[in-house]
């Protein structure tokens, strides 16, 4: 029998981790779209039989139906939308990939509506399999919004000393999160104006635009030092899957 605090949730979400339980169960955690990052419960996943095979598997977007206890969640069922093959293909974008879950597990909170992370994320695989973007420009983009989204935007608007908007140079603080022009001094990465202005747009800029710009391979460059860097510092760790994707490139 059910408990009367269980409740019956109809959602859609990204799998970013799959832990086999058992020789037909999963153990799966999941970015929905209103419940956060969750950890669930899925009987006979393993069944090649059973629709929640593919459903659940990693990097398979979903519909799914959830159970919520007062300290769990079972998957009842699981229908895939998205599958993402085309991951598949490529190691780099694979690995690209499975690095964006290790963020999202790391930053999406849990109970909460979550619809701007998924879209985030699911905009980004789509550009990976469909190689219509770099992966070296995807990847500051989703490490800089995620960031911002959950709390930790840096303050781009303006030199944190004496307000300047533009200089030729800008230093990047990274324990600050906020820059300094060549004037005030400060230590932190150079960022030329190309790189800075890609930083100002991926935080400040409407979400249907966040992707649309390119850049050189020296400001890209930039971009990339600095956005890592910055990711590192809130997360007071480098995930595995950052450096397995950096052996790559």
């Amino acid at each position: 029998m059910r408990r009367k605090d269980s409740v019956q949730v109809k959602t859609q979400g990204l799998v970013i981790r799959e832990q086999p339980v058992g020789e037909s169960d999963k153990l799966v955690t999941v970015l929905t779209r209103d419940e956060g990052v969750v950890r669930a419960f899925a009987r006979r996943a393993k069944n090649l039989k059973d629709s929640k095979n593919s459903a659940t598997g990693l990097l398979c977007y979903s519909r799914l139906n959830l159970y919520k206890g007062r300290d769990k969640y079972i998957v009842n069922d699981a229908f895939p939308i998205e599958v993402f093959f085309g991951l598949r293909k490529d190691i780099t974008a694979l690995a690209l990939g499975q690095y964006f879950c290790a963020l999202s597990a790391e930053l999406v909170p849990e109970g909460v509506e979550s619809g701007e992370y998924l879209r985030l994320v699911l905009n980004a695989l789509h550009f990976l399999c469909e190689g219509k973007k770099p992966p070296a420009l995807l990847k500051p983009i989703v490490e800089l919004r995620m960031l911002s989204i959950s709390g930790f935007m840096p303050d781009l608007i303006g030199c944190a000393r004496c307000g300047a908007y533009e200089a030729e140079t800008m230093v990047f603080q990274v324990q600050e999160g906020n820059i300094r022009c060549k004037d005030c001094g400060g230590k932190g990465l150079p960022l030329s104006m190309g790189a800075l202005t890609a930083m100002r747009h991926i935080v400040y800029s409407d979400f249907a635009k966040i992707f649309s710009f390119s850049l050189s391979e020296a400001a890209g460059k930039e971009l990339s030092r600095a956005a890592e860097a910055y990711t590192v510092q809130v997360l007071q760790k480098r995930p595995q899957t950052l450096d397995f994707y950096n052996s790559l490139t």
